[in-house]
């Protein structure tokens, strides 16, 4: 499952390595910026003087880690992961109470007593339960110190943003009222509700799931018991049961009696795009059958080869194969065409042939009394003139028989007359061709213009999945640059406060696979992740010490008198500071790469401190040695955060 996290950083990185391990991917997105405060007036004297701290959060461990070298002190977290956290940091006596606030008093009225001095409870400017009022009732001082603050962020995160943009959400965690609340705020203020209708919204209580009730989540889950184990074996029982099928409280888990139920959300109406599958189908069969019609109203004026190889197919079909309907009404539309093609090309020599021969026989009949007059016709034309001449004679008066009969000229006249009846009959036949192609021709157009129709649609579609598969990647690699730039910020935080981040590297295994520069910052890294490295402060108060041993070794030489005063300068610190000190003796040169570090430049100071006399070397060469690590890794996490906004600007 891909799992939003809005908690802080530091709980968020601890966080997504656990999802990490159970298979998930996290999508980091804090909401809250961490800032360690100042210990007010009076802090060190009620730590000193109360029985007991009260810890409400692992960010409160850290804060009083920052302000108070006491790790010996009773510890009562609220949680596990809180003990975790103030056990890391070496605080040695350390109870959990497993739950939540509530939990955190019970244990208290259960194991101390008022009477053995006040409990310093140590928070951030908000708090979701006062423990001093709580706990007035039953006679204990509580003196709460607000030693950190969580800021709200102005604006949802580029991760969260990119990740509800693409919809490639599948659930979102929330471990307080705060951080749902101002998760509303900003999703609303985004305009990304829309992209959480697919996602599941997991809290660690009930309570904590009231200011998600307006947002339009697909579920909304609360753990069975306030603590991160639980919302971590919600987030596996949610992608067991298949976060993708119909997901309610009832069926995801076993919520307290409390916990109110979640609200089904109405599906999104259906996109038709197009013709689709389906209507592409049914337009090529629609064009086949008529192609196929076409060519039976043809058939009777096909030649006698073609009609018997019709009848030869049908009479002993072949075996279907796969039908390809392209294939087919291209096939079928060069088929007919042929045929047609080869009837009219047959007719028309029929029809030439006919022509030649009527005309042959026309100049036959019209030379053969010129050449061999025959006497039986002439005969008869004269009588067929005396009969015209003739008066009209008396009906009762039989007219005398012919003497002979023309039967050449009625049979030249009879073939010329089938011969223009069969002239006739072709041309019509011919005629009826013609039109029944023009017909064909009129289909094969149409059928022409809809699969153009048909392949812009296609190609349309084909445009806007590709804009949409653009878009998507271009969404995920936003996040993924997001994700990047937070991994910096962290590793950054780490450095300047002298802290292991092996925890924080391991967040970009799951980006480096593929990417050689991400590779290779990770290699640099990796040689201090388990132990750290000096913070910049750290080295800074370190380096008097430094410079006091070092010019002692440069003024010790052989003469008694020196070494005497390298002894005296060893124990007592006689040496000039500052950047204005003259010259290139060793006092002027510690001189002005203390100026340096005060200045915040510790790259000058280490240039500086290695042009010293050989001498000092053994007094510098740990501090040297320090200081080298710490510019190292800085420079591998400046190039980190560099690359991060050159892959969020090429997303964009």
């Amino acid at each position: 499952m891909r799992v939003l996290i809005t908690r802080p950083e530091r709980e968020a990185t601890t966080l997504a390595s656990a999802l990490i391990e159970r298979g998930h991917t996290p999508v980091v997105a804090p909401l809250f910026r961490l800032e360690i405060l100042q210990p007010p007036p009076g802090f060190a004297e009620a730590l000193a003087a109360c029985q007991t701290v009260l810890l409400t959060s692992a960010n409160g461990a850290r804060a009083l880690a920052e302000a108070s070298e006491q790790r010996g002190k009773p510890i009562i977290a609220v949680g596990d992961t809180t003990a975790s956290t103030a056990e890391g940091l070496g605080f040695s006596a350390v109870v959990s109470a497993t739950g939540d606030g509530a939990a955190l008093a019970a244990l208290v009225r259960r194991g101390l007593e008022p009477a053995k001095g006040p409990l310093v409870h140590v928070s951030g400017k908000d708090v979701a339960l006062d423990l001093a009022q709580e706990l007035a009732a039953d006679g204990f001082e509580v003196k709460r110190f607000a030693l950190y603050d969580a800021r709200e962020e102005t604006a949802l995160p580029d991760s969260a943003r990119a990740a509800l943009a693409a919809h490639a959400l599948d659930a979102a965690t929330f471990f307080s009222s705060r951080a749902a609340a101002t998760f509303a705020k900003l999703v609303r203020d985004a305009g990304l509700a829309g992209g959480l209708r697919d996602v599941t919204a997991i809290a660690i209580s009930p309570a904590v799931l009231a200011p998600l009730a307006a947002l339009p989540f697909k579920a909304a889950v609360a753990a069975a018991r306030p603590t991160r184990q639980a919302v971590l074996d919600e987030i596996d029982r949610l992608a067991e049961a298949g976060v993708k099928g119909a997901l309610t409280m009832s069926d995801t888990s076993t919520p307290a009696p409390d916990s109110p139920t979640p609200t089904p959300v109405a599906p999104p109406p259906a996109i038709r795009r197009g013709l689709g599958l389906f209507g592409a189908f049914v337009t090529a069969v629609v064009a086949a059958v008529l192609v196929l019609a076409g060519a039976l109203i043809s058939l009777p004026f096909w030649p006698e080869e073609f009609r018997a190889m019709w009848r030869g197919q049908a009479a002993a079909p072949a075996p279907t194969p796969a039908i390809d309907l392209q294939a087919v009404r291209a096939d079928a539309s060069v088929v007919a065409n042929a045929a047609a093609e080869a009837v009219r090309r047959e007719l028309t020599l029929k029809l030439d042939d006919l022509e030649k021969r009527v005309r042959a026989a026309s100049a036959a009949a019209a030379e053969r009394p010129a050449a061999a007059p025959d006497p039986a016709i002439a005969e008869l034309r004269g009588k067929i003139t005396a009969l015209e001449s003739r008066p009209v004679a008396p009906a009762t008066a039989p007219s005398a028989p012919p003497t002979a009969s023309p039967a050449p000229a009625i049979d030249a006249e009879k073939d010329l007359a089938a011969l223009r009846l069969e002239i006739a009959t072709l041309r019509s036949a011919l005629q009826t061709l013609d039109q029944a192609m023009a017909g064909q021709r009129d289909e094969t157009a149409r059928q022409r213009e809809q699969a153009k129709v048909l392949a812009e649609t296609v190609d349309k579609a084909r445009s806007e999945a590709s804009a949409v598969g653009a878009g998507e990647k271009r969404a995920l690699g936003a996040a993924r640059a997001s994700a990047v730039i937070g991994v910096a910020a962290r590793l950054s935080s780490a450095l300047e406060s002298g802290l292991p981040f092996a925890a924080e590297l391991s967040l970009l295994a799951p980006f480096g696979q593929g990417d050689a520069k991400l590779a290779e910052i990770t290699a640099a890294l990796q040689p201090y992740a388990t132990s750290g490295v000096a913070s910049r402060t750290a080295l800074t108060a370190g380096f008097p010490a430094v410079a006091k041993a070092a010019l002692a070794d440069d003024l010790a030489d052989d003469s008694f008198g020196e070494r005497l005063l390298g002894k005296i300068k060893g124990l007592v610190s006689l040496r000039r500071v500052g950047a204005d000190v003259p010259g290139d003796a060793v006092e002027a040169k510690l001189a002005r790469a203390e100026a340096a570090l005060a200045a915040g430049d510790l790259a000058r100071a280490v240039d500086i401190v290695k042009s010293l006399p050989p001498q000092t070397a053994q007094a510098t060469a740990a501090w040297l040695g320090r200081a080298e690590a710490h510019l190292a890794a800085k420079r591998a996490v400046d190039q980190l955060s560099a690359y991060a906004v050159t892959l969020l600007g090429a997303a964009r």
